[in-house]
């Protein structure tokens, strides 16, 4: 596939035109594994729209495609068949390069156990991506440009006095504030966090999620997979996953006071056939 699809995504600002369309948009999405009578779909005809500004969770029982409908709709693998379409274009067939180029301009990641390097510097950490940025509106900064716009996202997320701090001298919620400035680096309008309070306690999980919520509130589209009903009581949406299909979305009022949770989400996970490995 050539570089048209790509280009259209760019010329878009990423995202911020896509007013009269889902975010995104999946119909009939299929991922397969392996062959013949060894084949298993670990996502099963997946139809789903999320629109920009939405904060959905994602839940479901180990194996339900949660993690596996996360890495496509993140642009980390590709589909066997079905569509899925970003910000109104078709990405399912673009190209490994094309798909790379996606990530480092329009999306930004959280993982559970932060992934930083431990020898660097907060600040270097979260300027690292613009390194590798090949195309697109922050390519080509130089370093001195590329260390203000990281000083910039450390300071959105609290962190403005711990510019130097390596990750050990950060206790386990700061460095997951790393991790999340990290991830707005490129100004992405889409966060993807898997498991985002994995590693965290639970005043560290209420600190991480106020501040995914008050980015949500400030128009960026957040989308989190979790096994935890406090966290999926953050979200407007949840989606439900089990066996590589949708089986139930809810909507739902974001939490309004911290460390509480909606008693209908906890009830929604509580009753997934798996209680506690989610």
């Amino acid at each position: 596939m050539g570089k048209v699809g790509l280009v259209s995504v760019a010329a878009l600002g990423c995202f911020k035109a896509s007013f009269f369309m889902p975010l995104i948009h999946t119909h009939n999405l299929v991922k397969s594994y392996g062959t013949g009578v060894q084949q298993v779909r670990a996502l099963d005809g997946v139809d789903l729209d999320i629109e920009q500004g939405d904060f959905v969770a994602i839940i479901g029982a180990s194996g339900s495609g949660k993690s596996t409908f996360m890495n496509m709709i993140g642009c980390l693998d590709s589909p066997t068949s079905g569509l899925y379409e970003l910000a109104g274009q078709n990405v399912s067939q673009m190209s490994i390069d094309e798909l790379a180029d996606i990530r480092s301009q329009c999306i930004g990641f959280v993982f559970q156990q932060f992934n930083l390097l431990a020898r660097t510097s907060a600040l270097d950490n979260v300027a690292m991506p613009l390194q590798y940025m090949r195309s697109g509106k922050l390519a080509g900064l130089s370093k001195k440009e590329q260390k203000e716009h990281a000083r910039n996202r450390l300071a959105q997320v609290g962190l403005g006095d711990r510019l130097s701090h390596t990750p050990s001298e950060l206790s386990g919620g700061q460095q997951q504030r790393v991790a999340i400035a990290r991830a707005l680096v490129n100004d992405p309008d889409l966060i993807l966090a898997d498991e985002p309070t994995g590693a965290l306690d639970s005043k560290m999980t209420v600190e991480i999620m106020e501040l995914l919520k008050s980015l949500n509130q400030g128009g960026m589209t957040v989308i989190v997979v979790t096994h935890e009903p406090d966290v999926a009581a953050y979200a407007n949406q949840v989606v439900i996953f089990k066996d590589g299909k949708i089986i139930e979305i809810k909507q739902q009022h974001q939490t309004q006071a911290k460390g509480t949770s909606s008693l209908d989400t906890a009830q929604l996970v509580s009753n997934l056939d798996v209680p506690s490995a989610l």
